[in-house]
């Protein structure tokens, strides 16, 4: 996709089709309203008619305009202009790229987030559509025939449309991070739609030893079972030994800053395949364990936009693979373990996989020293329950590290809201045969999952982020949705 932002006036911005906004009560953008202009009038004709849209997302397709230098004006709906925001902007650009998919369009001039109206900021802007529009050109087609694959869009090339040229400057400066960003994400969704037979623990070091080849200062290790055994990981090793699929410890680090500077650290929860182990997931909808990776491909996907853009800093990334499958060697509920650190755990249930991979993971990821470590996890449906698909679960005993996190996640559209993670809810996770179980029961299972993983991070400045709800849609759209990705970049640009 090639990027570019012009300060003309919508009517005489050169591309295949101009995109303007029109917003409840006939109201035009300051875009629409030159074109209204240059057109004789013509966009207001068909507002007064009742004939222009203003819903959230609705669109009118018009060709050849006098006064006009597109072949066409995509008028789109952008509701109410005083509730106008960075969130419907993006709504309103993917619709509108949506509306455009099935046609001959190469080109866009996208004039929805003008700064001379609802914006100032011309790089959040900017960011956002950027977002939006890969969304709407993403494809899922690598496992389809040839004749059922969707149409791919021809669209290649978006025109930014700005008030000034400093505003266009500003957006600009953008585009390098918005890409990358976007191609985190869409590597993400790839990895997270890929079924469980293609995308096992080796694909997903396959992947990440792809990125030691194509980009600078950065290298990949790759551990297999002999290596968990020798560094004590028993937790690890009790969720995989179960599987046929050998289970892989994929280590990446950019060094794009002096040694001594400690790196950010993130970890991330590869369950290629969760069965629930003996603790067998009820059929409905198991087929969706296959997105119980999406921790792990989001680590993936974020290191893979930071070795794009290739910042002044340092990052490890740290991803446990692994399938969770039931057979006669899968581990047992009652069954105890021996974790890296040295604490024993009850599995009581070994569905509550992730926080067994996890534990193991994070305690190695302490030998970086690093200035902060995030895992990012699918963890439990009880998260789902608390919030929905809307937002990520935060937790953390940091606060500093805490408000970073979601203030990165508002400014990236990607959002999370803070759970707590205290002690009082330690006494849940007691256990009379082991140092502590690796369940606490149904009440506030999303927080006693964070502070499963709390026991190992008490000498670190460490967050949880449970992704379980927000990593992918189900039903009619159902799909990886390559969060959070934007956050995580968006915080180790900023904190790096």
């Amino acid at each position: 996709m090639q990027y570019n932002a012009s300060g003309s006036s919508a009517a005489r911005q050169s591309a295949d089709c101009v995109i303007v906004g029109a917003y409840t009560k006939r109201g035009l953008n300051s875009a629409a309203s030159a074109i209204d202009e240059a057109s004789g009038g013509y966009l207001s004709k068909l507002a007064k008619a009742g004939d222009l849209p203003s819903n959230p997302g609705a669109s009118t397709l018009l060709r050849d305009l006098k006064g006009v230098k597109a072949r066409r004006v995509l008028v789109v709906g952008l509701g109410p202009k005083n509730e106008f925001c960075i969130k419907q902007l993006e709504r309103a650009t993917e619709s509108a790229i949506r509306a455009l998919a099935n046609t001959s369009v190469k080109s866009v001039a996208l004039n929805l987030g003008s700064n001379s109206e609802r914006f100032d900021e011309p790089a959040r802007v900017t960011s956002a559509s950027i977002a939006a529009v890969h969304r709407a050109v993403y494809r899922f087609n690598q496992l389809k025939s040839s004749k059922a694959r969707t149409r791919p869009s021809k669209i290649n090339k978006i025109v930014f449309g700005f008030s000034s040229r400093a505003a266009c400057n500003k957006a600009k400066a953008e585009f390098k991070t918005a890409d990358a960003v976007a191609k985190g994400v869409a590597l993400t969704k790839d990895l997270g739609n890929l079924p469980a037979n293609v995308c096992t623990p080796d694909y997903l070091a396959k992947t990440s030893r792809q990125f030691a080849r194509d980009y600078k200062n950065v290298s990949v290790q790759v551990m297999g079972m002999k290596d968990l055994k020798r560094m004590g990981m028993g937790a690890f090793i009790s969720v995989t030994q179960g599987a046929d699929t050998p289970p892989r410890l994929i280590v990446m680090r950019y060094k794009g800053a002096a040694a001594k500077e400690a790196p950010v650290a993130l970890v991330g929860k590869g369950i290629t395949f969760d069965t629930g182990g003996i603790s067998l997931k009820p059929p409905a909808t198991m087929d969706e364990m296959k997105f119980d990776m999406c921790g792990a491909a989001a680590v993936i996907g974020a290191f893979k936009s930071v070795a794009m853009l290739q910042p002044n800093l340092n990052l490890v990334a740290v991803v446990a693979a692994c399938e969770n499958m039931p057979s006669g060697n899968a581990s047992r509920p009652g069954d105890i373990v021996t974790t890296m650190a040295g604490h024993t755990v009850e599995i009581l249930n070994t569905d509550a996989e992730g926080r067994l991979i996890l534990c193991d993971a994070l305690t190695y990821t302490k030998k970086f020293k690093p200035k902060a470590i995030i895992d990012v996890a699918t963890l439990t449906g009880a998260c789902v329950i608390a919030l929905g698909e809307h937002f990520s679960g935060l937790m953390s005993p940091n606060d500093g590290l805490a408000n970073d996190l979601i203030q990165s996640g508002v400014e990236a559209g990607d959002t999370a809201w803070r759970m707590p993670v205290t002690e009082e809810y330690q006494s849940r996770l007691s256990s009379n045969f082991a140092d502590f179980a690796n369940v606490g029961g149904r009440p506030a299972g999303a927080v006693t999952a964070a502070c499963f993983l709390w026991r190992f991070m008490k000498d670190q400045n460490w967050a949880h982020l449970d992704i379980a709800g927000s990593a992918w849609k189900t039903g009619a759209q159902k799909g990886a949705t390559g969060r959070p990705v934007g956050l995580l970049v968006n915080y180790i640009l900023n904190k790096g």
